[in-house]
């Protein structure tokens, strides 16, 4: 390690004073933060809130403080479908109903994963990467979809948002604390060799489990009945459905294996399609798989959906370049280099390679603006309520979405010959601490 001299120090300071841009930016910048000195107005000259293509969508969702984007994304898309089959738009489905049966199957998962890794040490990469996951409540479509085929969905009145639902900081907290302990009991039967015992303590485990999770969040519904008034002020009733029946009968036409998850992570070998054992959230359900292709792919797809009149879902670093006020997101939104006076520029691969970039939120594509075949921006439905965006609505520019998102969730009508049979081929296993998006 080398020491920073006082003579550096001098140094740095002279050449900081040598330039009175500096003090001006300074200035600025403590009087009203990094973000505001920095704030580049003239995006809202393109992002204006018109859009060529554009869904009929009216109410937004509001995730509150969760880590449940993944699940209000899949099921903003499917009460889109749902809305325009029974022309009843403003429908909504039950969140806090299949985030209970994901605190569920999330902890089996995690007990296989710590039976199968009890051989290995506790500081063993892989191990501590299952340990790390343990009780958060982040996700993938692919994840929230093994829910929707097991579980079903139910309305948003069949089981309501609660306040551990709406915060889920403490129970993760609990969940994490109690299935980490479990690990250890489950380590040490497997390494003692009592296989008697093993599955008995795994089932009292889930047994805890379901408990805590009933407590936070309240039983799901066996059955519900489903009613609401269309748009044309027609009344519907149907009574005693399960949430199975429900998806059976209204999203029977929805065909969820038609989807293929795209993903855009240029630190990987493009065309390939990538499997992520560590997100495999339902024993008996689908893997979780991405086909990786280049940036492009992405875009035509998103759009041709969205013309074939439905919505995408997509994996973004939502953070980067973001202001919610306005819910403009765009690459020139804020010029902190300029007013650093530095170079933080760097590739898509790098930032990825370096853990600089990220997909940390799952949004909904229901627009975009198109000139003549060129991509202008895009209409986003994000799920942190009204107050933000145009009416919760947000706008992002073409180069937003080619640096920031990682992935869309398009059905396989929209993919070129060879990337569906890439997408129904073998896949490449990745290691739970590799980064694609």
């Amino acid at each position: 390690m080398t020491i920073i001299s006082d003579q550096e120090i001098a140094d740095f300071s002279a050449d900081f004073n040598s330039n009175d841009k500096n003090q001006v930016a300074s200035r600025a910048a403590q009087r009203s933060g990094l973000l505001e000195a920095s704030f580049n107005d003239s995006v809202s000259k393109r992002l204006n809130h018109v859009f060529s293509i554009e869904l009929d969508t009216e109410n937004v969702t509001d995730q509150k403080h969760s880590g449940r984007c993944w699940e209000f994304a899949t099921l903003n898309v499917l009460r889109h479908y749902f809305g325009k089959k029974n022309k009843v738009k403003n429908f909504t489905f039950s969140q806090a109903y299949n985030f209970f049966w994901d605190k569920i199957e999330r902890a089996n998962a995690f007990y296989d994963a710590m039976i199968r890794l009890a051989d290995k040490p506790l500081d063993d990469r892989e191990v501590q990467s299952w340990l790390g996951f343990a009780g958060e409540d982040g996700g993938l479509w692919g994840m929230a979809i093994n829910l929707v085929k097991k579980y079903g969905v139910v309305p948003s009145y069949a089981m309501p948002e609660s306040f551990n639902s709406n915060n889920t900081t403490g129970l993760i907290d609990s969940l994490a604390r109690k299935e980490r302990k479990d690990a250890l009991l489950l380590r040490k039967l497997v390494k003692e060799g009592k296989q008697d015992q093993l599955e008995k303590a795994k089932k009292q485990c889930l047994n805890e489990v379901y408990r805590m999770v009933s407590v936070a969040l309240g039983e799901p519904p066996k059955k519900f009945d489903l009613e609401y008034r269309d748009d044309d002020k027609k009344y519907h009733l149907e009574k005693d459905l399960t949430p199975r029946q429900f998806v059976q009968k209204y999203f029977k036409d929805f065909h969820f294996d038609d989807y293929v998850c795209l993903s855009n992570c240029p630190n990987h070998e493009f065309n390939k399609l990538y499997h992520m054992p560590l997100y495999d959230n339902v024993d008996g359900g689908d893997q979780i798989k991405f086909l990786n292709v280049p940036i492009e792919y992405l875009a035509q797809a998103a759009v041709a959906q969205l013309k074939a009149g439905d919505a995408v879902i997509f994996g973004n670093d939502v953070l980067k370049q973001m202001e919610r006020k306005t819910g403009y997101l765009d690459t020139e939104l804020y010029k902190t280099d300029a007013l650093f006076s530095v170079d933080t520029q760097m590739s898509k691969a790098d930032r990825l390679a370096t853990g600089e970039g990220f997909a940390t939120h799952d949004m909904t594509l229901v627009g975009v603006d198109e000139d003549k075949g060129q991509i202008r921006k895009w209409k986003v439905e994000n799920s942190w309520g009204d107050k933000y965006g145009h009416k919760g609505f947000y706008e992002m520019s073409q180069k937003w979405f080619e640096d920031y998102v990682y992935d869309v969730v398009v059905r396989k009508e929209f993919l070129t010959k060879e990337q569906v049979k890439l997408a129904e081929g073998p896949a490449i296993d990745l290691k739970p601490w590799d980064n694609i998006g």
